[in-house]
């Protein structure tokens, strides 16, 4: 019998966002499970976690609270996460968030309030996970997080998200040269649209899929487990050799516009 390619066989790993079986951040766990790697999720509140429980059942996972807007629920979730698997190699960043006020209307109207908001829990979030994380990373190890086509052109529609999801690409360039040194490699996976819990927030969402889907060269849209590919070919032994950089699985639509 063939022994079966685990090429996360032994790596331990922290995944945010998971908020049910269409979540980005899932399609990232299960794979990352397939490959080998073991895992703790964290969930956002009592209400959320009734939907991430039976997913974490599957792949064998603990899971624990994690509500970024609190304080001290960060490091609290880095804390049991890293303690129950023994250690960390890498972390998966899959939360962003922003008032709906904000979100729909346009970012020459957006409130200072909102626009703070929104880049504190969707950027400013994945630094401090990586300031979090670093201590338990002293062997080297992988941070990734989610971004958007959005970030560097204007898509109708998108909002205050694009901006902040700008910064939080450069975020990742700074904290590759930052942590660097110390082996851990920094990148944003920049996926098409899904259909998420998330994605449903943001107005016309079924427009912008429609047209990813006709203007992509692959003609389609992408799916979690080509996300969760790419995200765990990043935090293996295949992308070692790499940091700094925004990824795309997007079908090939950001080559077009």
């Amino acid at each position: 019998m063939q022994t079966p390619y685990l090429p996360l066989a032994g790596l331990r790993g922290l995944i945010l966002g998971v908020a049910n079986e269409h979540s980005i951040a899932w399609g990232c766990a299960r794979e990352a499970h397939r490959q080998g790697a073991r895992l703790a999720l964290s969930y956002l509140n009592d209400k959320a976690r009734s939907y991430v429980a039976p997913l974490a059942e599957q792949i064998d996972a603990p899971i624990f609270p994690c509500d970024v807007t609190v304080p001290g629920s960060l490091e609290s979730f880095v804390e049991q996460g890293v303690a129950s698997l023994g250690g960390l190699d890498f972390a998966v960043h899959a939360i962003a968030w922003a008032p709906a006020a904000d979100l729909h209307g346009r970012v020459t109207d957006s409130s200072r309030e909102g626009f703070g908001q929104a880049m504190a829990i969707s950027g400013h979030t994945f630094a401090e996970l990586g300031r979090l994380c670093e201590p338990h990373m002293g062997h080297g190890g992988a941070l990734i997080t989610m971004t958007y086509h959005g970030a560097n052109v204007a898509i109708p529609h998108y909002g205050l998200m694009g901006p902040v999801k700008a910064a939080l690409e450069g975020m990742v360039r700074y904290m590759a040269l930052e942590l660097g040194p110390k082996g851990i490699r920094v990148h944003a996976v920049s996926p098409g649209p899904i259909m998420t819990r998330a994605a449903s927030g943001i107005a016309h969402f079924d427009e912008l899929l429609a047209t990813a889907q006709q203007r992509a060269p692959l003609q389609r849209l992408v799916t979690q487990e080509e996300v969760g590919a790419l995200t765990a070919f990043l935090v293996g032994p295949g992308g070692s050799g790499m940091t700094g950089q925004t990824l795309f699985v997007d079908g090939g639509m950001h080559a077009v516009g």
